[in-house]
This record gives C-alpha cells, structure tokens and sequence, in this order.
C-alpha cells in the first residue's frame, strides 16, 4: 500500500469493504462466498511491469533466434491446447448434467404417470439433496475458493489482485465435479461462470508449468513464468469458458474483453480468438459424435444451441414500444436483484462465520426449499388439453418435451410443470420455441418468473460452484413471455421472441454489459435478424440499471474484499494529490548494503518493492536508482551473491544466476525468509542491489492528483508507483503508491471531511450516470 506499511504488506492485502479493520488470518480457511466482515487470507497483487535491469538486459540478449520463435511458438501452442482441454470439458460438462438430471426427471415422471405422486417426490427431492451435499462438501473441504461463479475472481486476477489458491488444481477439480452436481440438482444455478473460472485455472496451471505439489511440471513451459504472460493466457481461458458454455466463440472474446480484462491489446485478441476457435472446432467435432445416439440422454447435443425463431423475422415500427419496455423492465428488475442479491449474500455471511457445518446446513436446507417448491408449484397451474397439431407427442414421454403429464388425466399436459422438470437448457429451448404461443398459461408463466427470481438468488450464495449467466436468461425468458401474453395481437412478435428480448433484457440489468451479451445471444439464437431489436433493449435496460447501482459482479467483488481499481476515478480524488494518501515511514535500501540489513528489512516487513538510493560516495547527492523487489531480494540471499567490501560488483555477478532464478514462482512455490540460513560471518558482507534493480521503475511527483495516478496506475498495470518530492534537499523518494492507497476506503479514512461531499454527490437520483458521461 503506502510507502510503508509497517503492519505488514498493505499493498498486497486488501480488507473486506464492509470492515477492513478486521485482523486477517494467515492462511485461506475461508470461504471465497460472501466474505464481507470475514478474516481473509492476504490477497497479493500481481506484478505486470517490465523490469529493465543490467541482468535481464544481458539474459535478453543471449536470446537466439530459435528460442524467441520458441516462445512465440509455445505461445500459440498453449492457446491451443487451453481450446482444446476447455472445449472437452464444456461438452462433458454438458454430457454429465443432461444424463444425471434427465435421469432423475425420468424415473420422477414415471412415478408421476403411475400416479405414484409421493414416491415421486421422494425421488425427486433426495436426488436433489445427494447432488447438492455432494457439491456442498467437496467444494467446503477441499476448496473453498470453487464455490460461487468464479467470474469476480477471475476478474479481479486480470485487474493485478491475485487471491489465494484460486487457481490451483483442486480448485479445477471442485470447480468441474461441483458444478456438474449442483446444475443437476435443479437448483437454479447456472455452468457458464462455473466454466469461465474452470478456463482461467487451466490456462494459469498451464502457464505455470503444471503444480510441483502434484508433481505435474513441465520445464519447457519456463518462458511464462512472470505475471504478464499468465494474464493473457488467463483471459484466453475466460474466454474460451463462455465459448464452451454457449457455443459462442465471439461472445466468449467480446465478453473477454467487454468484461473480464483491464488491459488489451492486438495481439490478445488474436490468441483469445483463436482460442475460442479452437472450442467452438472441439464442440462441433462431439456434437457430430452424439449424432449417432451415443449420448445417451443428451440426444443430439444439439441443447447447447437455442433455434428459436422462424427463418424470417418481421417486425414492424408500431414494435418498438413493447421492446423498449422490456428495456425498462429488465432494467428495473435487473438493478432489484443485484441489490436482493447483494443483501442475501450478506445474511449468508452471517450464517458462515459460525462454521463449516453451518454452510453445509445452509446447502441442504436451500435444495430442500427449492425441491418442495418446484414439486408443489404445477399443483397451482391448470391442466391443458393437448393441441391436435402437436410436433412432438403429448403428454411427453421421457425426459424433455414441452408437454409433462405430471398429475393431469390423459390427453392433458401440465404447463408448468414442462418449465421445471427440465434442465435450464430444456427450460430455456422451450420459452424461447417458436409458434408456442397457446401453450403456456399466463398465470404459470407469473408464477415461473417469481420462483425463478427468487430461488437463483437464493442458490447462489451456497458453498458449491454456482453462475448467474443460465438463471437470469431463464428469468429473463420467463417475464419476456409475460410482457408478451400480455401485449397479446397489438405486436408483430411471437412469445418466444418476447423470451429472447425479456432475456436480453435482464442480462443488460443485471450484467451491464452490451455488446458481448448482443452476440452471445445472437449466436444462442442462430438469427442475425434480431440485432437490432437486441441491441436496443441491451442500450435501455444498462441505462437504467445503470441509474440505481453497479453490476452484479463487481458488487460480489466488492462484497469479497477484492481491491479492484475502476476504469474511472472518484471525483474527490481531484482534489488530492498523491502526497496526500502516501504514509511513512519509508523503507529503502542503499544500493550497495549489507547483508544484515536485506534481512531485517524483509523480517519486520512484508513490502514487495523497495526503493534503492545511492548516496556519497557512490553518488555526488542522494539519488533514486531504482526498485527492487522482494523475491529478488529472497533470491540473492539464497544463492549467496555477497561480497566481502562494499563494492560494485563486477560481470561475474551474472555467472552465479540464471533467468529461471528470478522467474515467478507457481502457487504455493514461492521463496522465504525461513528457507534462508546465514552464518554471523554472511550477515557482514555486502549485496550490490546494482545489477538486480528495476532501473527505470513508474515515478510520479508529490503534487499529482490522486485522480491522474490513478489512471496511470491502472491502464499500465503497476504494483508500485514511486512518489518523488519536487524539493532538492529532501529524499528524492516520498513514498510509495500501491493498491491499497487507491481504495475508497483508504482514502476516506485519511479525510472523513470528503466522506460527506461524496454522501451529497450520492443523493444525486443518477448518481452513476456522472461516471458514464
């Protein structure tokens, strides 16, 4: 954080928001679900600056012409394979959750047909219960870190905060095994976050080398072992998580960029395309397999996609009223369940400070709740007769179909009951089917959006992997037709493209993005006619969503503590300068300093940088040479590199080190102090810091906004910002900025008189469109 941080590494920890003065606990035994108020591990931030020093600029050199193309090579190599382990996981993923869930609504619709309703339910809701304990206990004693979309977390990593064990391999395992499970177990959760985050852990275990802990490595990945690289194999990953989920490569790549990453450039969006190419090749190519029939309940694969209209799209001018009122609506819905999520979240909290059980309890109870509730609702709805024109026989047979018996006599169908004994995928085909405008009654329609609304809130918060992206298109689809049903023969349009725009719209008030979600629908739909229509509703419904508070993901951000630096600065920060934020006092080092001194400073400390001064004699005044880091630090005095007098080291300093030496660890491998023994005789020697130091690190001076370094601290990705003072007989270096000292609630402390102009500034009824005009 500041330039000192004597409490330890501030700079890389950040508190919840809600009470950041909570002591944090020194290993990650919490739950990365709703943390706010809870005793967090330390959450590091990442280093993605690029360190000029005599000894990286010598290493770069020896570079042959073989081993640059050898790691451009590997590059491409890598995004391949990221394509091609994310697609084969998205398909199992979908496999594994149509054939477990269809079986269950299998053997229930066979006892609802043999009027067996108890037996039914029974079935019914101890599958549900099995699927949702098994997920619940895997991911609270065996990693913590899967539960939840994984998506603030993945994001929060491509904006420079690395939390803990996020991406380990037994957070892939859980991530993958729990979502299976609890998508089966008709909680209203969805696979689309959980599959963004299982991308991101492949593409940072990758780019790691594999986990030594597993003894999984492979040394010629050694070129990515520094934080830059792995970010953009991370936002491949993501990308090619939403590609595998929807089957929509340039929805996975837009949402990549429109979402997920604070930095981007060219040559990314080549790698994060080609990567979700390489998905939506690795789909098609098992799809092709299920045509056969050897899919077993899952059919054809052909749920992933949603053919829901007719080839020819009409809509007239008179439509556009009716489409901007979904706009409104999903706006309004979408700002109201960002905000009941945000308060359920919260009273979870609660709940999971008392203790691993009680987050057990809380996912058993909620599987319960939700099973009684999706049972008894089709009691509510009217039996149907069955349309003499029907596409499909009815009652359905088996598992899918938009015409469940359920308790009706012969000839009937249950309307209601077509909706919730399906998987979401299922759910989904059938609100958004074409030329089903008889089929489903208004009132089973209302009733599915409340249970919809409120049970996706409800499930999210457990202890399992869970996503947004399914329930709020569900929900979306549901008040679509509504709104529908309702406009009735004063529209053009047909109740499935009610569906599609209903959940356009709720995606755009809840998710607030636009055009990532226009194409991601698009390519659900396989109907380019919609464009237009879909983007406006996406235009109205992020705008007055926009009106009452932020986007569900970076409110969990938020909610978890996670110090995430917006795109834009709070006004008070103008009125700040960067002098006003830093704390003393400063650490530093000399560039020639004995050994001694390197380990108290790193023993009473936990900064990651640490500025470098020469002084007379080996300078005329006190300069800054430059920064240097903590784990180069940790490896100098590992190898050993001292010297017996204080002075600069020769070019045989470089012959004891190798570029692997000084390279970023992988999770949990990093060096310290307590590896480290030194004789009384290696305490009085001497390191030159010289050969190892960032010499050309960010500087500002002490009289800049807050505001501008803010911009310039995050558009170039820093971890450390040098504050330099404009006075000559002063130290030339005033501090150190970090994330911490970008925090609202840093800040704030060190001037509550600001903390009332920003209470006024929030009365404003649109306080949030400041930000965006």
């Amino acid at each position: 954080m500041s330039n000192s941080l004597s409490n330890g590494d501030e700079e890389s920890l950040t508190h919840p928001l809600l009470n950041h003065f909570l002591r944090r606990s020194p290993s990650n035994t919490t739950s990365q679900v709703a943390i706010v108020g809870a005793n967090v591990c330390p959450i590091e931030s990442l280093d993605y600056e690029i360190i000029e020093n005599d000894f990286f600029k010598q290493d770069w050199r020896s570079h042959s012409k073989i081993q640059i193309c050898q790691y451009i090579f590997m590059k491409w190599t890598l995004c391949f394979l990221i394509g091609l382990i994310v697609g084969l996981i998205g398909f199992f993923n979908n496999l594994a959750v149509e054939n477990i869930a269809g079986l269950k609504f299998v053997k229930t619709s066979n006892m609802m047909l043999a009027n067996k309703y108890w037996v039914a339910f029974l079935v019914f809701s101890v599958s549900n219960f099995v699927l949702t304990l098994f997920a619940s206990l895997i991911t609270a004693f065996i990693s913590p870190e899967a539960a939840g979309s994984g998506i603030p977390e993945v994001k929060a990593y491509l904006n420079g905060v690395d939390a803990p064990g996020i991406f380990s391999l037994r957070t892939l395992v859980v991530k993958i095994a729990g979502s299976i499970s609890a998508v089966s177990s008709s909680l209203l959760v969805g696979k689309a976050g959980p599959l963004v985050h299982t991308g991101a852990c492949v593409a940072a275990i990758m780019g790691q080398g594999g986990s030594k802990k597993y003894r999984l490595t492979w040394r010629w990945l050694k070129f990515f072992k520094n934080d830059r690289d792995r970010r953009d194999l991370v936002t491949c990953g993501s990308a090619a998580g939403i590609a595998a989920a929807f089957r929509a490569p340039v929805g996975g790549v837009l949402f990549a960029l429109e979402e997920m990453a604070s930095w981007w450039r060219g040559a990314l969006l080549w790698r994060a395309f080609f990567t979700a190419a390489v998905v939506a090749f690795v789909l098609r190519a098992l799809i092709e397999v299920c045509l056969s029939g050897k899919c077993g309940l899952f059919g054809t694969g052909g749920l992933i996609m949603f053919d829901v209209t007719s080839t020819n799209v009409t809509y007239h001018l008179g439509d556009v009223p009716s489409v901007l009122l979904l706009g409104v609506i999903g706006g309004i819905l979408g700002s109201a369940y960002n905000f009941l999520l945000e308060r359920v979240l919260r009273i979870y909290n609660l709940i999971y400070k008392k203790g691993t059980a009680y987050k057990i309890l809380l996912a058993c109870f909620i599987s319960i709740f939700t099973s009684c509730l999706l049972f008894g609702l089709p009691w509510l709805a009217s039996c149907q007769s069955c349309p003499t024109d029907a596409s499909e026989p009815c009652p359905t047979i088996g598992r899918s179909g938009n015409y469940k018996k359920f308790q009706c006599p012969p000839g009937h169908y249950n309307d209601l009951a077509s909706l919730i004994f399906n998987t979401n995928d299922d759910a989904i085909k059938n609100l958004f089917s074409k030329n089903t405008d008889s089929e489903f009654q208004i009132s089973s329609m209302l009733i599915f959006f409340f249970a919809c609304f409120f049970l996706s809130i409800l499930s999210y918060g457990i202890v399992a992997p869970a996503g947004l992206f399914v329930p709020v298109i569900v929900t979306g689809a549901s008040y679509g037709r509504f709104v529908g049903m309702l406009i009735g023969s004063h529209s053009n349009l047909n109740h499935g493209l009610y569906a599609v725009l209903g959940s356009a719209s709720l995606l755009g008030g809840s998710m607030r993005m636009t055009v990532s979600l226009c194409v991601i629908i698009l390519e659900l739909t396989n109907n380019l006619l919609l464009l237009p229509l879909i983007m406006l509703v996406l235009l109205v419904s992020k705008t007055v969503a926009d009106a009452f508070n932020g986007n569900i993901y970076d409110l969990i951000m938020k909610l978890k503590g996670f110090p995430y630096l917006e795109a834009h600065a709070e006004p008070y920060m103008r009125q700040l300068t960067v002098g006003d934020v830093v704390t003393g006092p400063l650490q530093i080092l000399h560039g020639i300093v004995k050994v001694s001194n390197i380990v108290h400073v790193l023993e009473t400390t936990r900064h990651n940088g640490f500025p470098v001064i020469d002084e007379p004699p080996h300078s005329e005044t006190p300069v800054l040479f430059g920064l240097i880091l903590r784990a180069h630090l940790i490896t100098l005095l590992k190898k050993k590199a001292f010297l017996v007098t204080p002075v600069r080291a020769g070019v045989d300093a470089f012959n004891q080190f190798s570029a692997e030496d000084f390279a970023k660890k992988g999770l949990g491998n990093g060096d310290n102090m307590e590896e480290i023994e030194l004789t009384n005789e290696e305490m009085e020697m001497f390191i030159d810091l010289h050969p190892f130091t960032n010499t050309s690190p960010y500087t500002v001076v002490e009289t800049m906004s807050l505001a501008k370094a803010l911009t310039l601290f995050r558009d170039v990705g820093l971890r450390h910002l040098l504050v330099i003072s404009k006075i000559s007989n002063r130290s030339p270096v005033v501090g150190i900025l970090t994330r911490h000292d970008f925090m609202p609630e840093h800040v704030l402390g060190l001037h509550p008189l600001l903390v009332s102009s920003r209470w006024k500034r929030l009365r404003f009824p649109f306080p949030r469109l400041l930000k965006i005009f």
